[in-house]
């Protein structure tokens, strides 16, 4: 018997063939028909391919002359659609991977790595001890690092002596507030004071933003609740201080329109259950700081959570001037006598503000390759930070000028005319910040 071999033929050929009845069987593939002619006529194979503009139905054609035929389905799209599926899948594994790559368990700690990892604490632990790693080489906080605020330190020495002390207020019955609520404008040194309370109590010290606690994960926040507050207890005594209290205090009842509890509530009531947890001689202190106690949840700030709130308020004169010698320490300075006529030249100025004044009149310094940061200084930093940035590309014209110096002088006669006005202490056309063309500066 010869070997059938598969050549090529017409499809007009092939439909005459069949109508003649001579082919045996046929093969229908995607692409072609195969078919091979009964052994009378010929042992070749053939394959023909239908022209498109042809629209026979060919398997009904077969059917009608007792042709046994079969057809063959295409594979390709499946393939195609298993390994595009195959892609995806790898590829929202691998996103999955890259999201749990910094969780505390990693991927290396499998499953638990993987569940228990996001719900970890992320409060950075400051320990005051030689044998932290964190606090190595860094000399603590103390409460003569912060100064302007000497009523809120006061009321925080109270906090540090039961800490370091704490039998002497077990004996007479006292408890310690559970919580230290500290309100007050930004930059006033709130997070500074928390920071001087851990120093002088010698105690570790855990710190964390209120918008750590919330992730894209539901429970997330509440988990890390509980977390934070076991690592506080076994680390007793501990002060666990929290930033911007406000990201998960706020009131609740409006911000779901649905009425559910969504991931902020949930955290503030985990952190409200916690607080309700450990007692007041537990040697766990709580200090939080916000600038907006007025939105906070009822529930938080009732006695018994938050006992005690503390002003860290804008400071007076007196209170600035202490500001500029400490944060002075570290600069080179040519005169220290001078810093009260600037304490009184930034009336207004919280803590953050004076700190950041003095850098700008140490770079002033170095700018100029000086040795020391003079007077001059000082003044240019004021004016940087009152007006804005000298504008020397701006040119007035003598018109502008005139007119310019006309409205400046008005402002100063006026101010030195009403009563209990502030005192005029410079007067200047020189433009200034964004549209400043001058500025008037009043000492109160």
């Amino acid at each position: 018997m010869k070997t059938a071999t598969l050549s090529q033929a017409a499809y007009n050929t092939f439909i005459e063939q069949l109508t003649a009845q001579k082919v045996q069987r046929v093969t229908i593939k995607p692409h072609r028909i195969e078919y091979s002619l009964k052994p009378e006529f010929s042992f070749q194979r053939f394959y023909t391919v239908q022209p498109a503009s042809n629209t026979e139905d060919v398997p009904a054609m077969l059917r009608t002359h007792n042709v046994p035929f079969s057809t063959i389905a295409d594979t390709s799209g499946q393939t195609a659609n298993l390994i595009g599926l195959l892609l995806s899948t790898g590829a929202l594994m691998g996103a999955f991977a890259w999201l749990l790559k910094d969780s505390p368990g990693g991927l290396s700690g499998g499953l638990g790595g993987m569940m228990g990892g996001p719900g970890k604490s992320k409060a950075r632990a400051y320990s005051p001890s030689a044998s932290s790693a964190k606090g190595r080489g860094k000399a603590a906080v103390t409460f003569a690092d912060v100064a302007g605020v000497d009523e809120a330190k006061q009321e925080l020495k109270e906090v540090v002596d039961f800490l370091k002390d704490g039998e002497k207020y077990r004996k007479i019955g006292a408890k310690m507030p559970k919580g230290v609520l500290l309100v007050g404008p930004p930059g006033t040194g709130k997070t500074l004071l928390a920071k001087a309370v851990a120093g002088e109590a010698n105690v570790p010290f855990l710190s964390i933003a209120a918008s750590e606690f919330v992730e894209m994960y539901v429970g997330v926040g509440a988990s890390r609740g509980r977390d934070l507050f076991n690592k506080a207890k076994k680390q007793a005594p501990c002060i666990v201080f929290i930033d911007e209290l406000d990201a998960i205090g706020k009131s609740r009842g409006g911000g779901n329109p649905n009425g559910g509890n969504d991931e902020r509530e949930q955290t503030l009531n985990q952190l409200l259950t916690e607080m309700d947890g450990f007692e007041g001689n537990s040697g766990v202190i709580l200090i939080a700081a916000t600038n907006r106690p007025e939105i906070l949840d009822p529930a938080l700030k009732r006695a018994g959570r938050f006992d005690r709130q503390v002003l860290v308020d804008r400071p007076d004169k007196r209170g600035r001037l202490e500001i500029l010698k400490v944060r002075s320490r570290a600069v080179m300075m040519s005169e220290v006598g001078s810093l009260e006529r600037f304490a009184t030249l930034t009336a207004g100025f919280a803590g953050a503000d004076l700190a950041n004044l003095i850098n700008e009149a140490a770079l002033l310094a170095a700018r100029n390759n000086r040795q020391a940061v003079l007077m001059a200084d000082f003044k240019e930093a004021i004016e940087r930070v009152v007006a804005g940035l000298e504008k020397r590309s701006r040119i007035l014209s003598e018109s502008e000028r005139k007119t310019v110096a006309y409205h400046e002088v008005g402002h100063a006669i006026v101010g030195s005319l009403m009563p209990g006005a502030n005192t005029v202490s410079k007067i200047s056309i020189v433009p200034r910040g964004k549209g400043a063309l001058g500025y008037t500066m009043q000492t109160p």
